[in-house]
């Protein structure tokens, strides 16, 4: 069992600091809190627009102290604070102080109501896959994603060629705009926009898809959470650059090559069996409804 799976009752909570009804909500939290003898521990404040990485988190003390993690903020927020503290074990629930809010599941109407559920133990806690990106021979610095790694040329630059290998075999050699690796949470992001397959976000494993691909014959695919994918750019006129969750980036050099696995550790998303990925994608994506269908529909099921 980990550590943060007993009862929570001493919580941190991360505070995107461009979200003006951040302030009164972290007041009533605090209210909420003292009622029940549980602890607010601290309140952290994040600059999405200047700090995306979190550097002023106190990743070293921090896992001794809370239980629980919230997000409040949109789904930046959320991706932000899953990287700070995903390899303590410390479950996260987002608050959605944005606009589509996709991995912050609750809104900002139903936050106590869902403090009131996670008191009662009326949660889950769900393990996601992240990915973990290194540049082998730069000093092995190591960036963590729970939604994508993307390679992609960059400003004015022409079509990008990759080499791709899969755990040391030679894959493919792709010519476009770049590539996109996902985890399953990632699916519903900018690899969907791509044409990459929505994935059940819980499964182990994850996509690679190509982004403008210059042939038909190049199409998204689909790795086990084993695998090791290598990614060298052969060649580019321009820049490229390498992004993780969309936040972290920086440029690379033509010959430069990238390795994509597994992180060690999850992400652990704390969630309620009522808010299903299905209802999710209904409710925020539209999955499967639309006119043409020619119903009306409610979040839980069409009726004719």
């Amino acid at each position: 069992m980990n550590k943060h799976d007993t009862q929570p009752r001493r919580i941190g909570i991360v505070v995107n600091v461009l979200r003006p009804e951040a302030e009164p909500l972290v007041a009533s939290i605090k209210q909420w809190a003292k009622k029940r003898d549980w602890t607010v521990v601290d309140c952290y404040k994040i600059d999405m627009g200047k700090d995306p990485d979190f550097s002023g988190f106190p990743k070293g003390t921090i896992s001794e102290e809370i239980d629980l993690l919230l997000a409040l903020g949109g789904d930046g927020t959320m991706l932000t604070s899953v990287r700070a503290v995903a390899s303590l074990g410390i479950p996260v629930l987002g608050i959605n102080l944005g606009s589509l809010g996709f991995l912050t599941v609750v809104p900002l109407n139903k936050c106590l109501e869902s403090l009131d559920r996670v008191a009662q133990g009326d949660y889950e806690i769900e393990e996601r896959l992240m990915l973990e990106v290194t540049e082998p021979g730069s000093g092995e610095e190591r960036w963590t994603a729970l939604n994508d790694v993307v390679l992609m040329k960059a400003g004015m630059a022409r079509m990008a060629s990759v080499t791709i290998s899969c755990n040391g075999e030679y894959l493919t050699t792709m010519a476009g705009d770049g590539v996109i690796v996902a985890t399953p949470t990632g699916s519903t992001a900018y690899s969907l926009s791509g044409g990459g397959p929505i994935v059940i976000p819980t499964m182990q494993g994850f996509l690679l898809t190509p982004v403008s691909p210059h042939t038909l014959a190049q199409r998204p695919m689909v790795f086990d959470a084993e695998t090791r994918l290598e990614i060298t750019l052969e060649s580019l006129v321009g820049e490229s650059m390498l992004t993780a969750d969309g936040q972290l980036a920086r440029y690379l050099e033509e010959g430069a090559t990238i390795r994509i696995q597994r992180a060690k550790y999850p992400a652990r998303l704390l969630a309620f069996r009522d808010r299903s990925f299905f209802r999710i994608l209904r409710e925020k994506l539209h999955w499967g409804i639309g006119p043409a269908l020619g119903r009306e529909w409610t979040s839980d099921r069409p009726e004719q």
